[in-house]
């Protein structure tokens, strides 16, 4: 069993920043992706970025979704455990509650269906 936990959501005014974090226990992770997704009211939930877990692949270790490309960072830190999301340049548009997830393998395409557990999700307001 994996345990996500969010945190690191809140009200900002546009153009600022935040950051948020999700911790992972209750496995070893080894070739597995981590990503975010999010949900605005009334709207289905959307990829915004993965990363994998180990940096040892060919190619790009993440992939960001166009609306948030230059704007919102994924990170790791093995030793912790934890993946971030920094978010700058925040929009109003960006307001929505934001989950992490993980699926097992390498693939860092953007397919809710693949990612097998999920945090409880934290908000995240942008203010105009």
């Amino acid at each position: 069993q994996v345990q996500l936990v969010e945190s690191g959501g809140g009200l900002v005014q546009a153009g600022g920043s935040l950051r948020l974090s999700c911790a992972a226990s209750g496995r070893t992770f080894g070739n597995s992706v981590m990503g975010w997704f999010r949900q605005a009211p009334g709207k289905e939930r959307e990829f915004v970025a993965a990363i994998r877990w180990r940096s040892n692949w060919t190619g790009s270790s993440t992939n960001y979704a166009d609306s948030v490309k230059g704007r919102f960072t994924i990170s790791r830190d093995n030793a912790k455990n934890t993946v971030y999301l920094q978010m700058n340049s925040l929009k109003p548009e960006d307001t929505a509650v934001y989950y992490c997830a993980t699926k097992f393998g390498s693939s860092l395409a953007p397919v809710e269906s693949e990612y097998n557990y999920w945090g409880q999700g934290t908000q995240v307001t942008v203010s105009s």
